[in-house]
């Protein structure tokens, strides 16, 4: 993975005699706690699977899902579009998390430790804290004003008022306590119940700081948003590239078709006479074109 603490996580389940998929999960899990910015239990995601016996290939969707009300209109106000920044930093912005139920529904499929087990890594890294680097504190400064403007995030992410320094420890007790619950009861703790009310009342009410000056606007999402969400199976994409078979994930995902889309056109193009140079402008031009489409 892109983090050492969380490639350990996924080493030590296999080493303990887990499977890929478990310590795939595992991974993810910890890179919750050490890359907030980018992987978490409150966003989504996509896991595909290959089996090498059967040679075949499997997939979940465990993307967000928008509340039930949603429609064209949601970020739209007096007909007009909301400003992208405040748009994301509102209620507006949430959906039902896919993560944990994506991962459940593997473990189920392919896996073969118990989801508590697993957790175990990341709830050790979120309680006893992993080593802030210079990316955690450039992530964590391009978001600054914004965990400013929220008492709770500013505790957690701005401790004293400043950033985390590099060579800090830096620890997330209630992510802990969350995996730990998650852990013991099931994914379903985080769909129904406590955990789900609490998502449910941030939601529909910002905890904004009553001084803060910027607009955040509460969103409609409903428990039974959150208990009416599944993830989804589905086939994998599929292209041929000079002999090889490659697949990927399907829509909501981008990366299955995009990827597709680029092979194709540098498969008419020789690529083995090409230099450093050619080799690099055909691929991003392909992937160029690919994002344009993606993007139509």
């Amino acid at each position: 993975s892109v983090d050492p603490d969380a490639s350990a996580a996924g080493i030590e389940v296999l080493r303990k005699g887990g499977n890929a998929v478990d310590a795939a999960v595992a991974t993810a899990a910890a890179l919750g706690v050490t890359e907030p910015y980018s992987a978490g239990i409150g966003g989504g995601g996509y896991f595909v699977h290959y089996d090498a016996k059967k040679r075949t290939v499997r997939t979940i969707d465990g993307r967000e899902t928008a509340p039930r009300s949603a429609d064209a209109s949601l970020f739209l106000e007096n007909g007009k579009p909301i400003p992208f920044e405040e748009g994301v930093t509102s209620g507006l912005g949430v959906g039902t998390p896919g993560t944990p139920a994506t991962w459940e529904r593997a473990l189920d499929a392919w896996g073969t430790k118990s989801l508590r087990t697993l957790l175990k890594p990341a709830e050790r890294l979120a309680r006893d804290g992993f080593v802030v680097d210079g990316t955690f504190r450039s992530q964590t400064a391009s978001n600054q004003a914004r965990f400013a403007d929220f008492p709770a995030s500013a505790e957690l992410f701005l401790p004293g008022g400043e950033l985390p320094a590099v060579g800090s420890v830096f620890k997330n007790p209630d992510l802990a306590r969350t995996y730990e619950k998650l852990g013991r009861e099931g994914v379903g703790a985080l769909y129904r119940g406590e955990l789900a009310d609490d998502i449910v009342r941030t939601v529909r009410k910002p905890p904004v700081d009553p001084d803060a000056t910027r607009v955040v606007r509460p969103g409609d999402l409903t428990r039974e948003d959150l208990a009416a969400y599944r993830t989804l199976r589905q086939d994998p994409t599929r292209v041929n590239y000079r002999g090889l078979d490659v697949y990927g994930m399907a829509p909501s995902s981008s990366g299955g078709t995009g990827v597709g889309e680029a092979l194709n056109i540098l498969e008419s193009t020789d690529l083995s006479r090409a230099d450093r140079t050619q080799y690099l402008h055909r691929l991003i031009e392909a992937s160029r074109i690919a994002f344009a489409d993606r993007g139509r």
